[in-house]
């Protein structure tokens, strides 16, 4: 079993004359993974993504943040220093992410329903959970 390639063993590796050696990248290219299903990582990353239900808030909280609101809005032209906490829906799947945004408020658009922040996030008014100022 020994003596099986005795005979080519100890010869020089071939180097062809008319074809250039492939570079190490390629060489390296050609062992990589087959990915035979294109984007199935993430899909597979998406569906383990977990999102949050939104709570419905109890009428006492909902008379709190109503008598809030009313005080934002006799002190709106001093543009002040605000934290709210909303839930903002996912874009692609059911349920979403509970956020805290804290800043100046620079406009509450009761027609369009939305709070609007200086550095210009935009926040549903339906949406919020606590606000403080």
């Amino acid at each position: 079993m020994k003596e099986d390639y005795f005979d080519i063993i100890n010869l020089p590796h071939h180097v062809s004359r008319n074809h250039p050696q492939m570079p190490m990248e390629a060489r390296a290219a050609q062992f990589a993974p087959f990915a035979a299903l294109t984007g199935y990582d993430a899909v597979i990353h998406e569906t383990a993504r977990l999102t949050d239900k939104q709570v419905e808030l109890e009428e006492y909280d909902n008379d709190r943040l109503n008598r809030i609101f009313s005080e934002l809005m006799d002190s709106l032209e001093k543009h002040p220093m605000v934290t709210v906490s909303y839930f903002k829906p996912d874009e692609h799947k059911a349920g979403g992410a509970y956020m805290t945004v804290s800043g100046k408020l620079k406009k509450i658009d009761t027609y369009e329903q939305i709070m609007k922040m200086e550095d210009g996030t935009v926040i549903p008014i339906g949406s919020i959970m606590d606000l403080q100022f």
